[in-house]
């Protein structure tokens, strides 16, 4: 199963420190989404996270930073349909339901089903045994480590983490980032 990290938001000072960090621990993938700011602070933190960890990570908005920095791919929103003309890469969509879910998957690298507690159980079930959810879906919305030993039954191929990850680092407080790593540690653990 892949473990995926959502960005937090906002910029902050660490930032780059932590995610160099987690990529160090072995994050695979990163979605850097920035709603609402100027492009020029993403490729900031694109320059002090080493180029090296570059391929990992996924673009929400300003797409021209996945060739200009050398980028694994872009991300579309649930209302983003158009792909750039010249386009190579990882492709990912939001699917709100199981419907753009099959709609989607076949055009994207894998699709992301946001908010994934607010489906039924059963529904879940009867998307997995249709093979609607296999390895090109992945599981986002309040992801904990007991989520995604529930979320493996369903058979996704991932979970996006965001909350889980960032809640346990405070800006304001925090000297290190020893919680942070430990606890993405048991996420990566039990995403195996």
């Amino acid at each position: 199963m892949q473990l995926i990290l959502l960005s937090k938001p906002d910029f902050f000072i660490e930032e780059h420190q932590i995610l160099t960090l987690l990529f160090e621990e072995g994050l695979e993938v990163l979605h850097l989404k920035k709603p609402n700011s100027e492009p020029v602070y993403s490729e900031r933190l694109l320059t002090l996270i080493p180029e090296k960890f570059h391929k990992n990570i996924v673009v929400h908005q300003n797409f021209y930073l996945k060739e200009e920095y050398g980028l694994k791919g872009i991300h579309l929103s649930k209302d983003e349909t158009n792909i750039p003309k010249v386009f190579t890469g990882s492709l990912s969509c939001t699917c709100r339901t199981l419907d753009d879910v099959s709609r989607r998957k076949g055009a994207c690298s894998y699709v992301v089903l946001p908010d994934v507690e607010r489906f039924s159980i059963d529904s879940l079930e009867k998307a997995a045994e249709e093979n609607l959810i296999d390895r090109k879906v992945m599981a986002a919305g309040n992801i904990t480590v007991d989520t995604i030993n529930k979320l493996k039954n369903f058979g996704f191929g991932g979970v996006v983490v965001s909350d889980d990850i960032w809640n346990r680092f405070d800006l304001h407080s925090v000297q290190d980032y020893k919680e942070l790593i430990t606890h993405f540690r048991a996420l990566r653990k039990a995403t195996e």
